[in-house]
């Protein structure tokens, strides 16, 4: 039986245009034009790919409409964490019944660039956590370097699930830069409420696939954490080679990963942690 495969990480948009102008400051997109939903669909089929979550990019502001359409149309292929003004701290409330919208499942924070992370560094999201903890809102964020603040933020709110994006590697890491910047991530590990990632690897691998140079960081990595808590991931929009070449990642080309942990790891992991329940579509193909 092929395992089910689960993207922890795909982004939708539209252009900037009149009506639905991009704001300033929320970074640059990825190259090409827009995907739409159709089209990320076409290359997870492609690429043996069977569900996602649909994560809004910050380059567009804090809409969440595209991602959420999506998954009304294709329940059993999307589902979304969704953006927040965190800028808003009234905004925070909207935690209270963020999961009542069909598909929402929880938050992305972008918190690499000002003002947020000297919001984060500086302790003015603790509204934000309280409500999100109570809320029983899982968080991904995209804070990479802030490692002692994420360990002081997953201890304080130990009932708060935390998911490090892109395996906390700053943009433009590459090689032998990234990999010495992994043990420290392991440091979370100890952690049960911080989960881990494991996307858009070949952004950062400095080589061709299959990626030898990280296949042992990556088992060490699922040995810290435990295969329940490492979510494979693409961010398919600015990878730098085929999908199924990241896909196989762990698919095919990871030896002696144990086939329950592989499981988890390409899916059921990603599926429980969100309660994201339900058996998607079968891929129209496989890679």
């Amino acid at each position: 039986m092929t395992d089910e495969v689960v993207d922890s990480q795909l982004h939708l948009w539209e252009a900037d245009r009149p009506g639905r102008r991009w704001p300033a400051g929320g970074g640059e997109p990825h190259a090409g034009p827009p995907p739409t939903a159709d089209d990320l669909l076409r290359r997870m089929d492609e690429a043996g790919v069977h569900a996602a979550v649909l994560v809004p990019p910050s380059w567009e502001g804090d809409r969440n409409d595209l991602a959420l359409e999506a998954a009304r149309r294709h329940p059993d292929r999307f589902a979304v964490t969704g953006r927040i003004p965190l800028g808003d701290p009234r905004a925070w409330h909207r935690l209270a019944t963020w999961r009542e919208e069909p598909g929402l499942l929880g938050v992305r924070l972008t918190l690499h660039r000002p003002p947020w992370s000297t919001w984060l560094e500086e302790n003015r999201l603790e509204g934000f956590w309280d409500a999100a903890e109570q809320a029983g809102v899982p968080v991904a964020l995209y804070a990479p370097q802030a490692h002692d603040t994420i360990v002081r933020v997953a201890r304080e709110h130990p009932a708060l699930r935390l998911t490090i994006d892109h395996l906390g590697l700053p943009l433009g890491t590459v090689g032998e830069q990234a990999l010495r910047l992994l043990p420290r991530l392991r440091e979370l590990a100890r952690l049960p409420n911080v989960a881990v990632k494991a996307s858009a690897v070949p952004c950062h691998a400095g080589e061709p696939p299959p990626y030898r140079s990280w296949r042992r960081p990556l088992l060490d990595l699922v040995d810290a954490f435990g295969s329940d808590r490492v979510f494979w991931g693409s961010d398919l929009t600015r990878l730098p080679g085929e999908y199924r070449y990241c896909v196989d990642l762990f698919r095919r080309d990871l030896d002696y990963l144990d086939p329950a942990d592989r499981t988890r790891v390409l899916g059921a992991g990603l599926r429980s942690w969100l309660g994201w329940a339900g058996v998607p579509s079968p891929a129209r193909s496989s890679a």
